[in-house]
C-alpha cells in the first residue's frame, strides 16, 4: 500500500504567530507608504473584527444564560461574582502600583525635552457614580445587543438566566432553545477563528506602518517601562495567583494562553478575544459554567493593563512637566485608577476617561495625554494583552475556588449523615 504523505496542519497558534511576524514585516517595508497599508490591507482587518465582534455579543449572551442554568442556584451565581469582583479589584491595585514603581524607578519621563506649550486634549466628560449605576441597566432588551454594551448586555443574560432558574420544569425548553442556539453560534465562532491568521495580518501591519521608529523614538522609553510593568505583573502576579490558589503550573498556564495572548495583542480587543480565552481555561480544567460567567465580566471591568498604562502614563506626565508626586498623591492614583477600572467599565474610550479622571484627581494636566495620545495603540496592544491573561487567572483562581468550596460542603453533609 502506497503510504499517505500527509503533511500535519500547523495549529493556529503557529499560524498567528507566524501572521504576526510577516505583518510586522510587511509594515516596516511599507513605512514610506502607510496610506497603502491603511486604505487596502486594515479593511480586511475590520471586516475580520467586525466578523467576531457580530458573533461575540450573542455568544456571550447564550454562554452567561447556559453558565447560570447549569449551576441551578442563584445563591452560587452571587458566590462566584463576590469572587470575581474582588479578585479583579486586588489584581488591579497591584498592577498600578507596580506601573507607578516601575516608572518612579526608571524615571520615565526624566531628561525629555519634548515641546508642551501646543498640546491640547479635550477629556471626554467622565460619569458620576450614580450615572454609572443607573447605566448599567438597560430600559431595552434590544438595544444594549446591537450597540454590543457589554455590561448591560451581561445584566440582561443574569436576568433571562435566573428567570430560566426561577420558573422551574416551565424553563426546560427556554433552556433547551438556548442550548441549541448556543452551539450554533459557537460553530460559526470556530469557523470565524479559522480566518485569524490574515486577520492578524491585517490588523498588525498597518499599525507598523504607520507607527515607524522614527516616530516612536522620542517615546520610546514610555512604551519600554510600559512593556516592562504588563510582563512583570503577568509574570509574577499571574503566576502566583494560579499556583498558588488553584495549583497550577504557570509554564502549563502560560503555554494554553499563548493563542488568545496574541490575538488580543494583534487586535488590542478584550471582547474580540473571549472565544480564545474561553477555549483556553477550559483546556486548563475551568469549569464551562464558571468561565462562561467570569470571562465576559472580566472583558468588561478587568484593567490591569490598563491600570498600569495609568501609573506610567501619571508620571511620565508629572515629570515632563516637572511636577513632583507624593507619596500621598500616588496612593490616590491608586485609588482612583482601582475604583474607575469598575466606574468607567464598558465606556468606549474607557483608557483615556481613566487617565483623565486620575489626572484630575491629583491636579495634573491633563494636557498631557496628547503626549501619549499617539502611542496609545501600541499601548493598548500591551494593556489588551495583560487585561485577557488577567480574566484567565480570574477564571482558574475562582473556579479552583469554587470546587473547594463544593468538596467541603460534601465533606460536610457526609459528616452529618
Amino acid at each position: 500500500m502506497p503510504r499517505e504523505n500527509k503533511r500535519k496542519k500547523p495549529s493556529l497558534t503557529v499560524q498567528i504567530t507566524i501572521s504576526l511576524i510577516i505583518g510586522i514585516v510587511a509594515g516596516i517595508a511599507m513605512q514610506s507608504i502607510p496610506d497603502i497599508a491603511e486604505g487596502y490591507v486594515k479593511p480586511f482587518g475590520t471586516i475580520y473584527l467586525n466578523l467576531i465582534k457580530m458573533i461575540v455579543v450573542p455568544v456571550v449572551v447564550l454562554s452567561i444564560i447556559q453558565g447560570i442554568v447549569s449551576l441551578q442556584d442563584v445563591r452560587k451565581v452571587g458566590s462566584i461574582g463576590i469572587k470575581t469582583i474582588a479578585f479583579y479589584l486586588v489584581t488591579t491595585a497591584i498592577a498600578v502600583t507596580l506601573g507607578l514603581v516601575a516608572a518612579n524607578l526608571l524615571q520615565v519621563g526624566a531628561g525629555y525635552t519634548l515641546g508642551t506649550e501646543a498640546l491640547t486634549y479635550e477629556p471626554a466628560e467622565p460619569l458620576n457614580l450614580m450615572d454609572t449605576l443607573v447605566n448599567i441597566f438597560p430600559s431595552n432588551a434590544f438595544q444594549p445587543l446591537a450597540d454590543a454594551t457589554m455590561l448591560q448586555v451581561i445584566v440582561i443574560a443574569l436576568f433571562f438566566g435566573f428567570g430560566i432558574i426561577a420558573v422551574g420544569e416551565k424553563g426546560v425548553p427556554a433552556k433547551n432553545v438556548v442550548d441549541s442556539f448556543a452551539e450554533v453560534c459557537f460553530k460559526i465562532m470556530s469557523m470565524i477563528l479559522k480566518l485569524s491568521p490574515i486577520g492578524v495580518f491585517a490588523l498588525i501591519c498597518p499599525v507598523v506602518a504607520a507607527n515607524g521608529p522614527s516616530v516612536l523614538l522620542p517615546l520610546l522609553k514610555v512604551i519600554l517601562v510600559a512593556y516592562a510593568a504588563y510582563v512583570a505583573h503577568m509574570v509574577l502576579t499571574y503566576s502566583l495567583a494560579v499556583k498558588g490558589f488553584a495549583g497550577l503550573s504557570p509554564l502549563r498556564f502560560f503555554r494554553a494562553m499563548s493563542e488568545p495572548m496574541l490575538f488580543a495583542f494583534s487586535s488590542a480587543s478584550s471582547v474580540g478575544t473571549l472565544p480564545f480565552n474561553m477555549d483556553a481555561t477550559q483546556q486548563l480544567g475551568a469549569r464551562k459554567e464558571v468561565s462562561s460567567f467570569v470571562l465576559p465580566l472580566g472583558a468588561t471591568i478587568n484593567m490591569d493593563g490598563t491600570a498600569i498604562y495609568q501609573g506610567v502614563c501619571a508620571i511620565f506626565i508629572a515629570q515632563i512637566f516637572g511636577i513632583e508626586l507624593t507619596i500621598a498623591q500616588q496612593l490616590t492614583i491608586i485609588l482612583t485608577a482601582t475604583l474607575a477600572s469598575i466606574g468607567t467599565a464598558g465606556v468606549p474610550g474607557s483608557g483615556m476617561i481613566m487617565l483623565t479622571m486620575v489626572l484630575e484627581t491629583v491636579g495634573l494636566p491633563v494636557e498631557g495625554i496628547a503626549l501619549v495620545a499617539g502611542i496609545d495603540r501600541i499601548l493598548d496592544m500591551g494593556r489588551t494583552t495583560v487585561n485577557i491573561t488577567g480574566d484567565a487567572t480570574c477564571t482558574i483562581v475562582v473556579d479552583a475556588w469554587e470546587k473547594r468550596r463544593e468538596r467541603k460542603k460534601m465533606a460536610a453533609n457526609l459528616a452529618a449523615k
